[in-house]
């Protein structure tokens, strides 16, 4: 067998190490070892012991942090940073997998070091501030493998004696909480408690989505605030995606009916003056009007949002609903639409998307002078387009090159490659003005106008 090459054996890995033996990699240790790495290797070595004395290396440097007060410039930051980041990973990784409870203690003790620190750190680049919150999700994640009679206290201690750190915390981890663990501190936080506002609202509307209490969520949101076509809008759909249609219908008629606040100079204003609901207003009245069983008004309420918005998720939740063949039927009456639409660039978009290029070709040669060159997108239509309709390509790309001209830059190199593509598009196109014709255009676009003096 042959001999591993002596570069090889010499290369710093695992294995290599590993050769090396316990007793020589223990001195070597030992003697290499400073502060942070000897502090690390006491904490190994009471987690093999048990969780206990792994609970108490922690509180010992925990405690240490806690207690400074000294001022940390921009050259100790990183190794502050990364002392937080062993501790959390001992914290989370070691002590949570033999006792998730005293881990729970410790990582809400770690996320109170915050604001002392916060206090004496140099961080312009908000590094704290970042390690601190993506920790949210450990934290969440080890409060979920806690038993929630015991869980939910700690949590509800932090939120309602220090909201102005933990209410981010918690509404950053809401997601990752178990739903039972949520619904656990919900109740401890509005269970017999006045009404909450605030940051504390936000929390409680985070934790209310990840439990699926839609009345706990409602209970957060301000009376003002409900009669505000937006909100209404998401209250309506929250309850009639619930099951409950009659208070949807409810919320959405109290936000339209509601009369625009007082004007600056104080003159107060009717409900006539009130300006149109938005159109995430009109998409929740689908959903209610769905949960009602008024199935006909709502196929028309899409149609009518489609023609205002030419909305492509409101296109497919509409042919989606409908059975085969009639899909068919309400797609050819879309893309009418589209290409008749008010804003032909806005027509074209969904044709493009779609897609629907036969369509979006006739669109183009139909009008062709309302279509505007300067949209970001006319170049990657043209391509897609250039292959089998040609016609429509080169309109696209003379009404790009157009545009850009018009910006008063002259002939620059991007527009003489527009040229040279429309040039090569007009020996397949059936266009009847001339590429000569075009180029001249353009050179008496670029020309520069000499002021008419008076």
């Amino acid at each position: 067998m042959a001999k591993r090459p002596s570069t090889a054996r010499k290369t710093l890995s695992e294995a290599n190490l590993a050769a090396l033996g316990a007793e020589r990699l223990a001195a070597l240790l030992i003697e290499v070892a400073d502060g942070d790495l000897k502090r690390r290797l006491r904490m190994e070595l009471a987690a093999e012991v048990g969780a206990p004395d792994l609970a108490l290396e922690l509180d010992k440097r925990l405690a240490t942090l806690g207690t400074s007060r000294a001022r940390v410039s921009w050259r100790k930051r990183p190794d502050l940073l990364a002392d937080l980041r062993m501790l959390q990973a001992m914290i989370v990784g070691r002590l949570g997998a033999m006792d998730a409870k005293l881990a729970l203690d410790r990582l809400v003790v770690w996320f109170d070091l915050y604001p002392s620190l916060a206090a004496r750190v140099k961080d312009p680049k908000g590094e704290l501030t970042l390690a601190f919150d993506a920790a949210a999700s450990d934290l969440a994640a080890l409060a979920s493998a806690v038993d929630p009679d015991i869980a939910a206290p700690v949590l509800t201690e932090a939120l309602s004696t220090r909201l102005s750190e933990w209410a981010s915390w918690v509404g950053r981890g809401a997601t990752a909480l178990s739903p039972r663990l949520a619904r656990r501190v919900l109740l401890d936080l509005t269970g017999g408690r006045p009404r909450p506002t605030g940051r504390l609202a936000l929390v409680v509307r985070k934790l209310a989505d990840r439990a699926g209490d839609i009345d706990a969520w409602l209970l957060a949101i301000p009376d003002e605030d409900r009669r505000k076509p937006e909100v209404a809008a998401e209250i309506a759909l929250r309850l009639a995606r619930a099951g409950r249609p009659e208070e949807a219908r409810a919320v959405l008629e109290a936000s339209r009916n509601a009369a625009p606040p007082a004007s600056r100079w104080g003159r107060a204003r009717s409900v006539a003056d009130a300006p149109p609901p938005p159109e995430s207003w009109f998409a929740a009245e689908i959903d209610v009007l769905e949960a009602e069983g008024r199935t006909g008004e709502a196929e028309a309420a899409r149609w009518s949002l489609f023609e205002r918005t030419l909305s492509e998720d409101a296109l497919r939740a509409m042919l989606a609903s409908l059975p085969d063949f009639e899909d068919v039927i309400a797609l050819d009456r879309a893309f009418a639409i589209a290409a008749a639409f008010v804003d032909p660039m806005k027509g074209l978009a969904l044709l493009m998307n779609w897609p629907a290029h036969r369509e979006a070709a006739e669109t183009i040669l139909a009008r062709r002078d309302e279509i505007r060159g300067s949209v970001e997108d006319v170049p990657l239509w043209a391509a897609r387009l250039a292959c089998r309709y040609p016609d429509a390509a080169l309109v696209l790309i003379r009404a790009r090159a157009r545009a850009l001209v018009r910006l008063g830059s002259g002939m620059t190199e991007e527009i003489e490659g527009l040229v040279s593509e429309a040039e090569a598009l007009f020996a397949s196109a059936g266009e009847s003005e001339s590429h000569a014709a075009f180029v001249e255009e353009l050179k008496a676009l670029a020309a520069p106008r000499r002021p008419v003096w008076r």
